[in-house]
């Protein structure tokens, strides 16, 4: 059992890896491409609000890289160094993208508002699942018991069930937001059609590490409810 978690860990962890290394080099390659409107990354968040008739949420600049995301908590816009100070398309397609979510929050869309609520459930059943994986890799003799195991995998079942419906629950939200992002962007100007193509492709691959995330999830969820059907079957 522990050998199938460590391969479909392993795959995951290279796919993963290959999408964030495209997405890191679309960034830097498509930085390298001032837009013809001049706009910054903070530009470009603050009139999308503006458009939008959102008032009351503040775009800020944060430490990092790709690290760009809105926090419904505080109603803010936070966008990398690179991106709030960046003019070029990938900037304007991050900083769009993340003024998405702010649309999303303020229209109350639904999948938004499901993910929001699976929250904290999803981080209980993280917590939950590295708290079984690691007294199973270095205490299993407590789950050698006839009846223990089975309830072990219903646990682990429900919980990477969780993850899975989260993970899957995330990708209309990423999609829906570049989606208005790029809908904003080429309503408005802010990009010519070759910026377009550039921003589109950016955010293509940012929406890949989604996608590899909920596949990953989907599979270690299926081998769970596999192994668990089988021992079913041998009783």
């Amino acid at each position: 059992m522990f050998g199938v978690i460590v391969v479909i860990s392993i795959a995951t962890m290279l796919a993963s890896w290959y999408v964030s290394h495209k997405l890191k080099s679309k960034f830097e390659e498509y930085s390298k491409f001032t837009l013809l409107s001049g706009m910054s990354g903070k530009e470009v968040a603050e009139q999308m609000l503006r458009d939008n008739r959102i008032y009351d949420v503040k775009v800020i600049s944060v430490e990092g890289r790709l690290t760009d995301h809105y926090n419904p908590s505080d109603k803010t816009v936070n966008l990398s160094t690179d991106v709030y100070n960046g003019r070029s398309a990938a900037s304007a397609a991050v900083a769009a993208h993340e003024c998405g979510h702010a649309l999303q929050h303020a229209q109350a869309y639904s999948m938004l508002e499901l993910r929001s609520t699976l929250v904290p459930i999803q981080n209980v059943s993280a917590t939950i699942l590295n708290v079984l994986m690691m007294v199973m890799i270095f205490g299993g003799m407590f789950f050698a018991g006839p009846g223990a195991l089975p309830i072990v995998l219903l646990i682990i079942i429900a919980c990477n069930l969780v993850l899975t419906v989260f993970a899957l629950i995330t990708l209309p939200v990423e999609f829906d937001a570049s989606n208005r992002a790029l809908a904003w962007m080429e309503s408005r100007g802010v990009t010519n059609a070759a910026e377009h193509d550039m921003a589109k492709d950016a955010l293509k691959w940012a929406a890949r590490t989604y996608v590899v995330v909920a596949i990953g999830a989907f599979a270690q969820l299926l081998y769970y409810v596999m192994m668990y059907l089988g021992m079913s079957r041998d009783d």
